[in-house]
């Protein structure tokens, strides 16, 4: 019987982040939507504990006889360690360096960052990422990327030579709700804490309306400090942290907008999320955030704090112009799905 192998260690990253989101609801709606005759698993590196890697109605995770760190070696390293099964989808750029004969290989590449905006990575990370896309582009069955933006941009940033598909992420009913405090009215931002999310620009934006910011995410690299923008900015902010599904939902259900301005973004999962939640959304003109809102949003510049100042209060305090973006969301997240990205993922690797 064959087998798709989805490699799964992105969920056991110290900050899974996007990315981590995405391999966990691809990997669940690929063994929904499996062929018949097809079985689906994952695998990850070895971990002394691999709970966060299992996904529910999926075999595995089947665990690699070698650590994180010598994963990624071996293959950044060329080494031709396949890591089982007829097919293998890598939901991030950490992927074999080499496919046998009659197997296929998926690479997501998520987004261009290393090359348009380096300085939102640590230098390390820019250097690992251009040289396994670079080789995925070249070796691989197939890339996939989430944004016909970011197919443009790879295009004209790597030679490409393997076929390149534009496959959307998806959209999940939440199974259920978990209680967070949280202010009476606010404004929701959803992702890591780092330089690429623009975190600073809201936290400014936030100090000049006075409405709280509530940040559900986890700290990442680049040192940024929300308190100490806080009290730079006179601003209300609330950090979350990490939260589960459930409480994610929970805060997003409650939020007056969502603000996502992010300088750089190959997708932009919590847009369609709110979207999808009957939430307004306030995004950066970001080329692939302005793709997926499809205009359901409202746009403004990147870095300009006034602007989304301007922009957030708009929302706030008008009713009939929330309601009318909620309306324009709840349409435009209805085209997203996972089991229809996940039936893409299968046509790569179908003969």
């Amino acid at each position: 019987m064959p087998e798709l192998v989805v490699l799964a260690e992105q969920l056991l990253a110290p900050v899974p982040g996007g990315t981590g989101r995405y391999t966990g609801e691809l990997l669940r709606a690929l063994a929904e939507t499996a062929p018949p005759g097809w079985t689906v698993s994952s695998v990850v590196a070895r971990h002394a504990d691999i709970e966060a890697a299992v996904v529910e109605g999926v075999e595995g995770p089947r665990v690699l006889p070698i650590p994180p760190r010598g994963l990624i070696a071996a293959w950044q390293l060329g080494l031709p360690w396949w890591p089982g099964g007829d097919a293998v989808h890598a939901p991030t750029p950490l992927a074999p360096a080499k496919v046998p004969k009659g197997r296929t290989l998926s690479v997501a590449v998520h987004d261009t960052v290393p090359w348009t905006h380096p300085e939102t990575l640590t230098p390390r990370g820019v250097a690992w990422h251009k040289a396994v896309i670079a080789r995925a582009a070249s070796r691989a069955t197939a890339l996939t990327v989430p944004t016909q933006a970011i197919a443009d941009e790879l295009a004209g940033l790597v030679p490409v030579s393997v076929p390149v598909r534009v496959i959307p992420h998806g959209v999940r009913p939440p199974a259920g709700f978990a209680e967070v405090a949280l202010p009476e009215k606010y404004v929701l931002a959803i992702g890591t804490i780092e330089p690429r999310k623009g975190i600073d620009v809201l936290i400014d934006a936030a100090g000049r309306i006075g409405v709280p910011l509530v940040l559900a995410g986890q700290p990442g690299w680049g040192g940024i400090d929300p308190s100490a923008l806080a009290r730079e900015h006179g601003a209300d902010v609330r950090v979350l942290g990490k939260v589960s599904d459930a409480e994610l939902a929970f805060a997003l259900r409650g939020a007056s907008v969502l603000a996502m301005p992010s300088r750089a973004e190959g997708f932009g999962l919590p847009l369609i999320e709110a979207m999808a939640a009957g939430v307004p959304v306030v995004h950066s003109d970001a080329p692939a955030l302005v793709e997926v809102a499809g205009g359901a949003g409202v746009t403004v510049p990147v870095g300009d704090a006034q602007a989304l100042a301007d922009a957030l209060r708009d929302v706030l305090d008008h009713p009939e112009r929330a309601a009318a973006l909620r309306d324009s969301g709840l349409s435009r997240s209805s085209e997203f799905t996972w089991q229809r990205a996940a039936s893409a993922v299968w046509g790569l690797h179908l003969r």
